[in-house]
């Protein structure tokens, strides 16, 4: 991915080595860590069961800064996450201008280790995640490690993707999506609501692509391969992949991200259309 003409976002907060302060659950703080990885386990997004439990969290006790040496590799890379962020903000500004609405950026907050956010306590294990709760996406750069070793998809387009995912919950926020989705899901059973989440994690896809298309345009940010690195990261984190790498077989019923296949789908949707109407997922069959 072309970084030379693309200007750095100021929505950045940088919280590597700050430690998160506790926090007191009905349950106990432990219990929301464990049920966080449980989801993770079972192919449901943490940033759900941190939105569900994070009602009943007290007040956060304060974070203290400790030293938290960073190699020139982070640097670069904390740079090329304020790129990115700083071509969705043009990008979805631009075509919120187009409908004659007003784009609200989201901020990237990058933490090592564990986190507190609106929506609860996250820790790098769940991965990266958006909380509509602050309107804030959370990542721990380390994630990109697993991205490539794991789910072998290296590349900065695959971790501009990642970025762009998380940017993609923020506009259903923002349309309104993310709260009828959520009202849906307290009338819903656990497989109506499952099904519901596969379609706003592909709808987020879509958008990803989306985001690249428009990109592309303004920019011309694209490089040989990089489609391939991104659908190589759509591909890694499918639900059917992901079970069939922790239980050795794959339960359909249970998915929440959805299939390999049907992210590549809708990532490629997004990104030949460039047209955020052509990312109705709840409208396909």
């Amino acid at each position: 991915m072309r970084q030379d003409n693309g200007r750095e976002s100021d929505n950045i907060e940088d919280r590597r080595g700050m430690s998160a302060g506790g926090k007191t659950l009905a349950g106990g703080g432990l219990g929301m860590v464990a049920l966080a990885v449980l989801a993770l386990f079972m192919g449901v997004d943490p940033s759900i069961v941190l939105s569900t439990l994070g009602s009943n969290i007290l007040a956060p006790k304060q974070q203290s800064r400790q030293a938290a040496p960073s190699s020139p590799q982070e640097e670069k890379l904390k740079k090329f996450m304020s790129v990115v962020l700083g071509s969705t903000e043009d990008t979805w500004g631009d075509i919120f201008q187009k409908s004659g609405s007003r784009y609200q950026p989201p901020k990237l907050v990058l933490y090592n280790g564990q986190i507190e956010s609106a929506c609860g306590f996250g820790e790098a294990a769940m991965g990266p995640f958006y909380c509509p709760g602050d309107q804030k996406l959370y990542l721990d750069m380390r994630f990109f490690n697993e991205l490539s070793q794991r789910h072998n998809a290296p590349g900065d387009f695959a971790q501009a993707y990642v970025v762009a995912h998380e940017v993609g919950h923020h506009v259903q926020n923002l349309l309104g999506i993310a709260e009828q989705v959520q009202h849906a899901m307290q009338r819903g059973n656990q497989t109506a609501n499952n099904q519901l989440q596969v379609r706003m994690e592909l709808q987020a896809d879509c958008f990803a692509g989306v985001w690249a298309n428009h990109a592309n345009q303004m920019r011309s940010i694209l490089e040989p391969g990089d489609i391939e690195e991104a659908l190589a990261a759509a591909s890694g984190v499918g639900d059917d992949r992901l079970q069939k790498q922790a239980r050795g077989y794959v339960v359909p019923e249970s998915f929440t991200h959805g299939s390999s296949a049907q992210r590549m789908q809708w990532f490629s949707i997004g990104i030949k259309t460039g047209d955020p109407k052509k990312c109705d997922t709840f409208g396909a069959g």
